[in-house]
């Protein structure tokens, strides 16, 4: 069915509008699951397939600029620093540790978090170094994190917006649990790849629509919570990431975190058979990879296995 058509059938709330594909522009679309991430009705949102590239969306979608209206109400910030938190640290160090060669030691570089939050990752890039800076949607999220010395150069709001951030410059750009939010995801990752220098890396850690959990529970998968937006798989990244100007990439199949952090029950045998279907077809229920400005970026670090070379926009 068209967009127009699915947004009849559904309905359209004054947060909503009706939208493509984000990626190829296609207006046809297969209605997959009505995604049911709390109790209350105004949670709950529809997700369909784009017939031409295979990408996963909410719609109808937010509107631009409404996003906001997700993270205004209070209590945000309080989540991010609660149990939440700890989940976080372990999975920030699991993350950089599979592209250790860029996180090692920040040695002064530039690093800003884009939906940096409550500033968790930026104190732990703080002590390895890097000159951090931070921009969030949450106004609470950002006070809490400018009580820190890591989360000092938080901001709210666009970084278009922030002359110390619209200056660009920086070596590396992280993007934690983020990609999914964002209404507009090719503008964004393109402004994104502007902010970078020359020789920069832009880290994207999002849930994965190509994983085996999905495909197990469908409208039930945790991947579909209230301000989810957007939801990537592998071949969907390198198209966004491509249309977003970047050289090359590198993906790194993701182990759910008790298990990279060897804190399974699970028997010898399921841990081997888990290893070898997440790492074989990129299957796990998150998706990391490091996009390079440009395509020399993987050699010049030392993450040449599985880098791709992304084709011109």
């Amino acid at each position: 069915m068209t967009v127009e058509e699915h947004a009849a059938a559904t309905g359209v709330s004054e947060l909503e509008e009706v939208i493509g594909c984000s990626l190829c522009g296609e207006r046809r679309v297969r209605a997959l699951f009505y995604a049911r991430p709390g109790r209350a009705a105004r949670l709950r949102y529809h997700v369909v397939q784009c017939t031409g590239c295979g990408f996963l969306y909410r719609h109808p979608g937010i509107k631009p600029e409404r996003l906001g209206d997700l993270y205004s109400r209070g209590g945000y910030g309080r989540y991010l620093t609660g149990h939440y938190s700890a989940r976080r640290r372990r999975r920030y160090r699991l993350v950089m540790n599979a592209f250790r060669p860029l996180f090692s030691k920040g040695e002064g570089r530039r690093l800003l978090d884009f939906g940096s939050g409550a500033g968790q990752f930026l104190e732990l890039a703080h002590r390895r170094g890097f000159d951090c800076y931070g921009v969030d949607l949450s106004p609470d999220a950002v006070e809490f994190a400018r009580t820190r010395p890591g989360g000092a150069n938080s901001f709210h709001g666009s970084p278009r917006d922030v002359p110390e951030l619209a200056a660009g410059g920086f070596d590396v750009i992280t993007l934690w649990s983020v990609l999914a939010h964002l209404a507009t995801p090719v503008e964004d990752l393109t402004m994104l790849r502007g902010l970078l220098r020359d020789d920069g890396a832009l880290l994207v850690l999002t849930v994965n629509a190509n994983s085996l959990q999905l495909k197990a529970e469908r409208a039930r998968w945790g991947g579909f919570t209230p301000n989810h937006l957007k939801f990537f798989a592998p071949s969907t990244l390198r198209r966004l990431l491509r249309l977003a100007g970047f050289g090359a990439v590198v993906m790194r199949p993701m182990l759910p975190d008790h298990v990279a952090a060897g804190r399974s029950n699970l028997s010898a045998r399921q841990l081997r058979r888990m290893r070898r279907n997440v790492r074989r077809w990129n299957e796990g229920n998150m998706l990391r990879a490091v996009a390079f400005a440009d395509a020399d970026g993987p050699a010049r670090w030392g993450m040449k296995r599985g880098a791709r070379v992304l084709a011109g926009r």
